[in-house]
């Protein structure tokens, strides 16, 4: 699955949970990223939507610099997920998945361990100095190499940090389900298709609820639970790119 020049793009039990857990974990991140910073970090949206707001601010005008830079690092996630993957697909190259579950795992593990040590503030402090702004870039950072690597794995038809494009992909599933006696086209994956972008809803707003409670009871201790999500799916890309293909 895993090995060789191969994409985690179809509609296997173990691709469908490698998904499923990145949903779960992109829940996980919004929702700490929102109650430690007061902002969303997974989409770019309310960052271009902050950027205006900020700047008809006349005394706040420098947080409107902040809001341009912040999704840049999402911009740049993804382009550094694009090089490790992306490219070497197109080039029939395999495809270094395990480097970029790798970022997404050191990444994580820095955000929570430095949380705890104090590194960026009270957790759920006012949006003001450097160091609130270091912790959003580093969550955008990696909400982008996720994202980028599972929009390139799986062929665009998968978006895990968002839900806009997946909700807006199962309403037009779901009436090509309805009307699929008047259609002469084949329905192909169309069924299956809809599952995975109900699950995938799912467990972001499973993840999101979760982090709501752990969030609240444990600040940046709540960035744990992604350093396991993302531990696991790191080792997992590493046994089958790495190891498996060295004793196989």
């Amino acid at each position: 699955m895993l090995y060789g020049n191969e994409s985690i793009s179809h509609y296997t039990k173990s691709n469908i949970a490698i998904w499923m857990l990145m949903a779960f974990q992109a829940g996980l991140l919004n929702i700490g990223g929102f109650m430690a910073c007061h902002r969303f970090v997974s989409h770019v949206t309310g960052f271009a939507t902050f950027f205006g707001y900020e700047l008809s601010q006349k005394e706040q005008a420098h947080h409107a610099v902040g809001m341009l830079v912040v999704p840049l690092f999402f911009l740049f996630g993804a382009m550094l997920s694009g090089q490790l993957v992306d490219i070497r697909l197109k080039l029939h190259k395999k495809p270094k998945y395990y480097i970029t579950f790798g970022l997404i795992f050191l990444l994580c593990a820095f955000v929570a361990f430095g949380g705890l040590l104090g590194f960026f503030g009270v957790f759920g402090e006012p949006l003001e100095s450097s160091r609130d702004y270091t912790l959003l870039i580093l969550l955008c950072l990696i909400c982008g190499i996720q994202n980028g690597t599972i929009t390139t794995v799986s062929r665009s038809v998968i978006r895990t940090t968002h839900l806009t494009g997946i909700t807006t992909d199962l309403g037009i599933g779901l009436i090509r389900l309805l009307n699929r006696h008047k259609l002469d086209e084949p329905m192909g994956n169309e069924f299956d298709a809809i599952l995975m972008r109900t699950g995938i809803i799912f467990h972001f707003g499973l993840g999101s609820v979760l982090g709501a409670f752990v969030f609240s009871a444990f600040g940046h201790g709540g960035f744990l639970i992604p350093v396991v999500t993302s531990g696991v799916l790191f080792w997992t890309m590493f046994y089958f790119q790495v190891w498996k293909s060295k004793t196989a």
